[in-house]
């Protein structure tokens, strides 16, 4: 481990807006049965407020999460990453500039559910997730961890799904459909659409960039949006329509690094951060 790395890792240690539990204590009793961590229904008491919570899913270096808390101060932002070097970058920013409304959790997208209860969260952002074209399970808007999310958003809570994959946007659109999920805007070129939903209303959507969609848009690639909410009993299905290899094919070569395909380029950029 370079000690660059370990240099953040220590400075993390000092960060009050970075919680960074252990894995082995949420795991004590296997993974079926995860522990709650201390931090589930007592959110409000960290940030000494009960204004709604909005999660951003794979923050990565928390840009987007400390954007729209720079803009919102009625809303409290918690930014969750597993890659603590990444998220050194977005927790010291918050400190250095004091954002009372601003948290990052360290830990696994799989284990969110011990970190969050009933009706605690407001809103998801999934911006750029990795499509995971081989591995439905792995994606974050799959049935799997729709269900997840559910154990905490809010009745009408939104998930919000921005991505360059169209291969991602058309999966879940078709989880939608699936499980009849109410969708409130839906466009495959948001910088390109007048008005889709509620899009004209949010003006964050657009002028708030992670690093990815700065980089994709600047080489030309449409961002895709689609928000919709949770509202639904019974468990969540996979779209049994939902034509994988027909989309992978659509997602085709793109240039980033050289010439790569979708399912790479996010593996080159991690390298390079």
């Amino acid at each position: 481990m370079g000690h660059d790395k370990l240099r953040k890792f220590a400075e993390n240690e000092t960060f009050s807006c970075l919680v960074q539990p252990s894995s082995e204590e949420l795991l004590a009793d296997g993974y079926f049965a995860l522990k709650d961590h201390l931090m589930k229904g007592r959110w409000k008491d960290f940030f000494k407020n009960d204004n709604p919570i909005v999660l951003e899913l794979g923050c990565g270096k928390g840009e987007y999460t400390i954007d729209l808390a720079q803009r919102d101060p009625s809303k409290n932002y918690i930014g969750v990453d597993i890659k603590g070097a990444r998220l050194w970058k977005g927790a010291k920013y918050a400190t250095e500039h004091a954002l009372s409304n601003v948290a990052f959790l360290r830990t696994r997208i799989e284990f969110i559910r011990a970190f969050f209860a009933s009706d605690e969260v407001s809103e998801i952002w999934l911006t750029f997730s990795d499509p995971q074209h081989r591995r439905e399970n792995a994606r974050l808007s799959c049935p799997l961890f729709l269900e997840r999310y559910r154990t905490f958003l809010k009745e009408g809570g939104l998930v919000h799904l921005k991505t360059d994959s169209r291969f991602l946007h058309e999966y879940t659109k078709a989880v939608c459909a699936e499980n009849g999920l109410k969708v409130l805007a839906c466009t495959e070129d948001l910088y390109g659409c007048e008005d889709v939903g509620f899009i004209g209303d949010r003006p964050e959507l657009r002028e708030v960039q992670t690093f990815y969609e700065s980089m994709f848009l600047e080489q030309g690639y449409k961002i895709n949006y689609l928000a919709f909410c949770l509202d639904k009993d019974g468990p969540m299905e996979s779209p049994a329509s939902f034509d994988a290899e027909y989309w992978r094919s659509v997602e085709g070569p793109r240039q980033l690094f050289g010439r790569d395909t979708a399912e790479t380029r996010r593996q080159k950029l991690h390298s390079e951060e």
